[in-house]
């Protein structure tokens, strides 16, 4: 593992920044967490939670989405506009299990006083691995059951905090568990027309855990061997991936939307498979940019399902 980039000064310079654009009075462009009159001000940390809060909030909230699309969850650093949408806002709702480890020191530079949604609460988690992977597997939005969990937890606290509109909440979040539900059937209808010696699947990192789980592929390896992309990759994790390609008749190596394609075009090359990546790479760890076919949750999902049958059935 990568030593952390992000140093204890680095968030006292922020949070002086931050404090410095506060002063500044009219100068100040308005705080994105703040906008939108009297809706909710929500920050949300990952593009999955962000979309989930959408989805629950509607109308009623304004969700302001750290996290970028494409950008690296893992190894994230703050910024001096995160730490005043924090500042700012009234619920911040994060993915959980050790996933954002930038936001603890965040929500303190920031002086945040609302409720702070671990969406993870309730799901059932798997193993991780080591000290660094203590929390378990982090990437739980892969299995839309947990999703419907986590979209649960963030109406709960929408709820509490804005009890005037619970009723309109908890028409969202029924209606969004309806498209989670259908969205479960229709993944495990395209994966059960796979035949069974065509389910092995190679990923740039353990970010698909819970797919794998769910629908009962075969989880033959990833380029790099962690739930964290920071991970170092060694000669002998190449070589040990190649080898089990080789022997398993692995069709594909699946490329993800924000990790560089190169190793996994390398190790594609030498294990003689196909490399799924461009605009065909699995969303793992982020949804895409708007317009791309992995904007939402569900289309990306969708995405991910349509990529993996149609590599692994040719």
């Amino acid at each position: 593992m990568r030593p952390s980039r992000r140093p204890i000064a680095a968030f006292a310079l922020a949070a002086t920044l931050a404090a410095a654009l506060a002063a500044c009075g009219d100068d100040v462009t308005p705080k994105p967490a703040a906008a939108g009159g009297d809706k909710l001000a929500v920050v949300a940390t990952t593009t999955q939670v962000a979309d989930f809060a959408r989805n629950i909030g509607g109308d009623k909230v304004t969700v302001t989405q750290v996290l970028k699309p494409n950008a690296d969850p893992h190894d994230y650093e703050p910024t001096p506009a995160d730490i005043t949408a924090i500042g700012a806002a009234r619920v911040v709702v994060k993915n959980g299990l050790g996933l954002e480890k930038w936001l603890d020191e965040t929500i303190s530079s920031a002086g945040f006083k609302g409720t702070t949604v671990d969406a993870s609460t309730g799901v059932k988690i798997r193993e991780g691995k080591g000290d660094e992977e203590k929390d378990g597997d982090p990437h739980i939005w892969h299995d839309p059951r947990n999703a419907k969990i986590m979209a649960q937890n963030i109406e709960k606290a929408f709820a509490a905090a804005d009890p005037a509109d619970a009723a309109v909440y908890e028409k969202n979040l029924a209606d969004y568990s309806a498209k989670l539900d259908k969205l479960d059937a229709d993944i495990q209808a395209k994966i059960d027309k796979l035949p069974p010696d065509g389910r092995k699947l190679v990923t740039n990192h353990d970010a698909f855990g819970y797919y794998i789980d769910r629908y009962k592929l075969e989880f033959v390896g990833s380029i790099i061997p962690s739930f964290d992309t920071s991970a170092e990759l060694s000669a002998k994790d190449v070589d040990d991936i190649v080898a089990k390609i080789k022997q398993t008749g692995t069709k594909a190596v699946f490329s993800e939307s924000s990790l560089p394609p190169k190793t996994a075009e390398a190790i594609g090359r030498q294990a003689g498979v196909k490399v799924v990546a461009g605009e065909d790479a699995l969303y793992g760890d982020t949804l895409g940019p708007q317009g791309s076919a992995g904007d939402t949750y569900l289309k990306m999902e969708e995405h991910n399902t349509d990529v993996i049958v149609q590599a692994l059935s040719g």
